[in-house]
C-alpha cells in the first residue's frame, strides 16, 4: 500500500518566519526568473521506502509515467494499492485504464483532506528543511538537496516525519504494533 501526492518544487523560495535582529527586516535574495518542476513521490506505508520522479508538469502523461515507475519497482506479480487524492492527472482516462492495465489499484482519499495524506505530511517537512528562506543557483541544484535530504532519511525517519508512526494515524492497521 502506498500513499501518492506531488509537490511543486520553485526556485523562488516559499518565505517563512525567520529570524532578525529586533527593528531589522529579515532580507532573503531574489534573481533571476521562477522556475518550477513537480516532484511525484509515494510512501510504502509498511516498509517506509520512498518513491520518487521528477516532471516538468503535473499532468496525466506525467503522473503515468510515474505509475510505471512505480511498478518498475515491484514484481508484476505485486498487487500495488495507491492511495491518492483526485487531482485531475490521476482521475484521467487514460491515467486509470493505464493503473488497471499494471495492476494498481487506485483509491480515492475524500476531497480537501490533505491531512490524511501522509505524503502531504512529508512535503511539509521538505518545504522548512530544504526550500524555505533560500532560492538555490539553479532549479537542478534544489532538486538534488530535496532528493539528498529525502535519501538520508531512514525508513523510520519517513514513516515518522510521514505521521504514520504516529499514534493518532487515521488507519490504524498499518501500523505495526510496538
Amino acid at each position: 500500500m502506498l500513499f501518492e501526492d506531488e509537490t511543486d518544487l520553485l526556485l523562488f523560495p516559499p518565505l517563512r518566519a525567520g529570524w532578525a535582529k529586533r527593528g531589522k527586516t529579515k532580507q532573503v535574495a531574489l534573481s533571476g526568473r521562477n522556475a518550477k518542476c513537480t516532484l511525484f513521490g509515494a510512501i510504502d506505508a509498511e516498509s517506509g521506502k520512498l518513491h520518487l520522479l521528477v516532471r516538468e508538469r503535473q499532468r496525466a502523461p506525467d503522473f503515468r509515467a510515474f505509475l510505471l515507475h512505480l511498478r518498475s519497482c515491484h514484481h508484476r506479480w505485486q498487487i500495488l494499492v495507491l492511495l491518492l487524492d483526485e487531482n485531475p492527472s490521476h482521475t484521467a482516462h487514460a491515467s486509470q485504464a493505464l493503473a488497471d492495465e499494471l495492476g494498481v489499484v487506485l483509491l480515492w482519499l475524500p476531497k480537501r483532506s490533505p491531512h490524511l495524506n501522509p505524503m502531504d505530511h512529508l512535503w511539509r517537512s521538505v518545504k522548512k528543511d530544504v526550500c524555505a528562506n533560500r532560492q538555490y543557483t539553479g532549479l537542478d541544484d534544489e532538486i538534488d538537496r530535496v532528493a539528498n535530504y529525502l535519501r538520508a532519511l531512514s525508513a523510520e525517519e519517513v514513516l515518522t516525519k510521514a505521521g504514520i508512526r504516529s499514534p493518532n494515524f487515521w488507519l490504524q492497521c498499518l501500523r505495526p504494533p510496538l
